[in-house]
């Protein structure tokens, strides 16, 4: 199996340590990893801005420099969720076959769901509350909606879990954005930095030491807001718990 690792940009320019613990997670499942060096911006931005016409070229680009891959993982919800979503209507008409989106995944559901992983070495003895961003739950199936009528799971949690020594919750009103939204934020910051004040107290409820998830901008953006008003919390990519010891 050869998969190709995709690194979103904020990820690339603020944490860099969650694409290493995702590659070493990877690496450590014995899978054949490459890390195309010349990938850009999956074009999520320009999109959920209104300017497909600028996202589409960025797209074309995805396409052809992961079509070669059996399986693209990113350390990203959102963006592998913009990925699959969105490049089937983005690509539509063009004269290749659009191949990669069906085939790309966060790292969160390719461990869960394609490798199916049972255990995993090392511990973190902490306890935490599990952020289930909105393209997580809605897009990718990561966890159950809670306000639909199916069997609760979380593979989140599931993953989590693997982990020696860990305590995991999950916060009141689970489901519930934390305000970020991408261009959201940028044009309701006072809604949103309310939602995310809002969000941080409930996971703050659980007694949790840090709050993890699988979107860094979901954590930046409740981080960000933390740490302006001296909340003791602390955030963390939940492929950063997954790979410590390793």
């Amino acid at each position: 199996m050869k998969v190709g690792l995709f690194i979103p940009c904020y990820v690339d320019a603020l944490y860099p340590e969650v694409g290493v613990a995702t590659y070493k997670l990877l690496k450590h499942f014995g899978i054949d990893v490459d890390y195309p060096e010349k990938q850009t911006c999956c074009g999520q931005p320009m999109g959920n801005a209104g300017f497909e016409d600028m996202a589409k070229p960025l797209a074309d680009k995805f396409e052809q420099m992961f079509k070669g891959f059996d399986y693209v993982v990113a350390p990203s919800a959102s963006c592998a969720a913009y990925v699959r979503c969105y490049y089937p209507h983005l690509l539509q008409g063009d004269n290749h076959p659009c191949t990669v989106p069906g085939r790309t995944m966060d790292i969160v559901e390719f461990l869960h769901d394609i490798l199916k992983i049972k255990e995993l070495p090392g511990s973190f003895p902490h306890i935490v509350s599990v952020h289930n961003s909105c393209h997580g739950v809605r897009e990718l199936g990561l966890s159950a909606p809670s306000e639909r009528n199916i069997e609760p799971y979380n593979k989140i949690i599931d993953l989590l879990k693997l982990k020696d020594g860990i305590t995991v919750y999950e916060p009141e009103r689970k489901d519930e954005c934390c305000g970020f939204g991408g261009m959201f934020a940028v044009e309701e910051p006072a809604v949103s930095i309310r939602m995310g004040e809002d969000k941080i107290m409930r996971h703050m409820a659980t007694g949790a030491e840090y709050i993890t998830g699988p979107d860094s901008s979901c954590l930046m953006h409740m981080e960000g807001i933390a740490r302006k008003e001296h909340k003791a919390i602390k955030f963390i990519h939940v492929a950063q718990i997954l790979a410590a010891g390793l």
